[in-house]
């Protein structure tokens, strides 16, 4: 039996990418009956494992997310940890052969991942997922860009790191190198995997013209103003296509981009904006649209890439960093330069070249994509080659 962190995602709406992956994962090792879910209840000061509703939330990979990634914790489960702090009498967790940590964890955890692994016989292991606050302060929200380096730190008490990518693999290598750690965990790039496809899933809904999504929370480094400026190019030009948006808001630093879409749409613009919206909603808008677009200036690892190709339609991204990653097996159009005239000459080729559409969507069909079984299958391997620290 495996521990594994949900503190955050267990009191959360939000299905953003780390929630997502930390849903998924947790599903796939329920599964097996391989791991138990817990956090750190911060009213307890101690790590439990968690109740009813927090499981409910845990497991739920279809609803539509929440407006933001802050957390909820109700009134009963306070009072619960206060009571038992007060007491003496915290639960007990079950026995483990090692710990999983597949969110960004906050501070508040960080400083109690010793007791945990206090707890545990096996290795205990953490999925790092990027550094690019560190890269791109100036687009990342504030809070995240001062939590990172400490972070990054608080990662070495680890037995091993996985990480997302081997972009991210090189990222955290390269900030302890330049720390000047002598005696670093290991860290082993492990891709993520991707949920099936709905059985019997259409491959296409009827649609009325061109149709180009975009799916991404709305912040500073995904890059949307670029890409609304390359539309509005196009829209010019008489081109007639939707472009379809739909992803959370980040309040700190997607300002610029929300007063853009505004302007657009009260322009007349065929704009549409639906922000977050539930998983049979998301599989619909795939299979609506014509292609995709991602106009993220870097990622950890980019999952609307691969679930876009996944379900037979092109995408238009960078293939630098992570994303180029992802890029390699064919059926993206990679843009060099991810500003509004490269986006806009990439668009562009696809709205007006159906053969080079129709070519880049017959290669995505024919890749092969993880799933989160295979991904547990290799987290797990790995993790029990690994010696505790």
């Amino acid at each position: 039996m495996l521990l594994l962190d949900a503190t955050h995602t267990s009191h959360t709406l939000a299905q953003t990418g780390i929630q997502r992956v930390c849903r998924s994962l947790s599903a796939e090792l329920e599964r097996r009956g391989a791991a138990a879910a817990v956090c750190f209840d911060p009213f307890l000061q101690g790590w439990r494992p968690l109740g009813a509703g927090e499981l409910v939330r845990l497991r739920d990979r279809h609803g539509a997310s929440g407006r933001s990634r802050g957390t909820r914790w109700p009134l009963h489960r306070r009072v619960v940890g206060h009571v038992r702090r007060l007491t003496g009498r915290p639960p007990a967790l079950p026995r483990a052969h090692g710990a999983i940590f597949p969110e960004l964890f906050s501070a508040r955890v960080g400083a109690r991942v010793a007791e945990l692994k206090h707890l545990i016989d096996g290795p205990c292991v953490a999925l790092f997922h990027d550094a690019i606050g560190l890269k791109l302060p100036e687009l990342t929200p504030p809070g995240t860009v001062a939590r990172l380096p400490a972070y990054l730190r608080e990662l070495l008490q680890f037995d091993g790191v996985a990480a997302v990518s081997e972009d991210s693999a090189t990222s955290l290598r390269d900030f302890w190198r330049w720390l000047g750690v002598a005696n670093a965990p290991p860290v082993q790039a492990i891709p993520l995997g991707l949920d099936p496809l709905p059985a019997g899933e259409p491959a296409e809904e009827p649609r009325s013209g061109p149709r180009i999504l975009c799916v991404s929370t709305i912040e500073g480094r995904k890059n949307h103003r670029a890409l609304l400026d390359a539309a509005e190019t196009l829209w010019n030009e008489g081109l007639l296509f939707e472009l379809e948006l739909i992803g959370l808001a980040r309040p700190d630093t997607a300002a610029t981009a929300l007063a853009r879409i505004r302007e657009l749409q009260a322009a007349g613009r065929p704009l549409l904006y639906h922000g977050t919206v539930a998983a049979s909603a998301l599989q619909a808008a795939y299979r609506r649209c014509s292609f995709t677009v991602y106009p993220s200036l870097a990622e950890g690892f980019g999952l609307p890439v691969l679930e876009s190709l996944q379900h037979g339609r092109p995408c238009v991204c960078s293939g630098r960093g992570a994303l180029g990653e992802s890029t390699r097996g064919g059926g993206c159009l990679v843009v060099e330069q991810v500003d509004a005239p490269g986006l806009a000459h990439a668009l562009r080729r696809l709205l007006t070249q159906p053969e080079e559409l129709a070519a880049l969507a017959r290669v995505g069909r024919q890749r092969r994509f993880r799933g989160w079984h295979e991904y547990a299958d290799d987290l797990l391997v790995w993790q029990q080659s690994l010696a505790r620290r």
